[in-house]
């Protein structure tokens, strides 16, 4: 990251002085080689990147032979998958379901016992974790949209028991352990992962709501709009948390300047959050998330407004906020993201792989430490939107379908 802010402070001077040299290639390190899959248009032609590759990577391919084959089916707009140690599937329902999932595609009657959600527009039940001591204490993790008064919502994360027996399943001693705060009269842009740290605290990462009244408390510290937060799992604020101490600042912030994010993952190595966020007309952004950093939204991004106009003042740039690892413009819709770490698939292993909403397949990006090196699009025939993206104790990497008949997929080794 030390590179990528002296990249962006070198990119400000140099346009400020009406031109560029060598000097900020040479900063960033060489462009990567290759022709990139992305040939569309961009929506803004005349945004620089901060460093060579930032955007349009070259197309890496590892020539991997794999199908696609259907697990489930007949889910409502399933938004996140987590594996339960014996192998089964815990798969939210965006209208407030939870479910368990057979690894024969089998479907549970709804888990009992969850809070009423907000289904509207974007909201409804969103993530789901599991506690990192899960097989001794049966507890998961779950965001929502949590209905108000007055046509409010704001995004909650609650915990409970998951408790199995013959009648069926159930969540025992509910707990609300996080409510984004202030509520909005907004159906839009709730985020929303979850993301346990090595210490086993809990990462939230979040929206800004979208209307123009939340967009604006991102860079604002005294909301918990357009953040990433971290709490314990009971709910309380980890003492190291950047902010803490400090006077008109919510402690449970993290970072912020982030626009509505989508997918979340730990690096395997590194331990830190990586994080993928919705651009508007372009613009979606894969960040690494450091305490305290602003992330820049409002005040800078890349792409343009849906009505085409400038995002703000126009900027994509400024010192003291983070410039994204890699954006993509035209956008893809991003939305779950998971690290590489199986056998199935070897020539696989490290790669960064994100679900597509708006085209419809799954990218897999190829890694150079903290840069993107390379980028291919697999299962360019389902020709759904892809929600979610997990990998299996199979080593097999599944994938949420997000339709009101929605699939749960997998990608397994082609047989010969």
């Amino acid at each position: 990251m030390r590179n990528l802010l002296l990249t962006t402070a070198l990119a400000v001077v140099l346009a400020a002085c009406g031109g560029t040299d060598g000097a900020a290639q040479s900063a960033a390190g060489p462009t990567p080689a290759g022709q990139p899959w992305e040939t569309r248009a961009a929506n803004a032609p005349s945004q620089t990147p901060a460093f060579p590759g930032q955007t349009r990577a070259p197309e890496v391919t590892a020539n991997v032979a794999y199908e696609v084959v259907t697990v489930a089916e007949g889910l409502d707009k399933p938004w996140a998958i987590a594996f339960l140690p014996d192998g089964r599937m815990l798969v939210t329902e965006k209208p407030g379901r939870l479910r368990i999932v057979t690894a024969q595609g089998q479907l549970s009657a709804p888990v009992s016992g969850l809070p009423e959600v907000d289904a509207r527009g974007q909201g409804g039940l969103l993530d789901v974790a599991l506690d990192p001591e899960f097989a001794q204490n049966n507890l998961i993790y779950w965001s929502y949209a949590e209905p108000g008064g007055n046509g409010t919502n704001t995004t909650a994360v609650a915990r409970g028991q998951l408790v199995e027996n013959p009648a069926g399943a159930r969540i025992e001693g509910v707990q609300v352990i996080f409510r984004q705060a202030p509520a909005m009269a907004s159906t839009l842009h709730y985020g929303n992962r979850l993301v346990f740290d090595r210490e086993g605290r809990l990462l939230i990462a979040l929206g800004e709501r979208s209307i123009i009244e939340g967009r604006v408390q991102s860079q604002d510290l005294s909301s918990a709009l357009g953040k990433v937060v971290r709490i314990n799992r009971d709910g309380s604020i980890p003492e190291d948390n950047p902010f803490v101490g400090r006077d008109r600042v919510r402690p449970e912030i993290f970072a912020s300047g982030v626009r509505n994010i989508q997918a979340a993952a730990l690096h395997p190595t590194t331990g830190q959050l990586w994080e993928i966020e919705h651009g508007a007309r372009g613009g979606d952004e894969l960040n690494i998330i450091e305490a305290g950093k602003d992330y820049g939204w409002p005040t800078i991004a890349y792409g343009l407004e849906y009505s085409g106009k400038a995002i703000g003042e126009g900027q994509t740039a400024q010192p003291g906020m983070e410039q994204p690892v890699y954006y993509w413009d035209p956008v893809i819709g991003p939305s779950g993201m998971v690290f590489y770490q199986g056998d199935l698939f070897p020539a696989w292993k490290d790669s960064l792989f994100v679900g597509a909403l708006r085209d419809k397949h799954l990218v897999r990006l190829t890694l150079d430490g903290d840069r993107v090196a390379g980028e291919e699009r697999l299962a360019t025939d389902v020709n759904e939107r892809i929600r979610e993206v997990e990998v299996g104790p199979d080593g097999a990497i599944y994938l949420a379908t997000d339709s009101a008949q929605g699939k749960i997929l997998k990608l397994v080794p082609k047989a010969d």
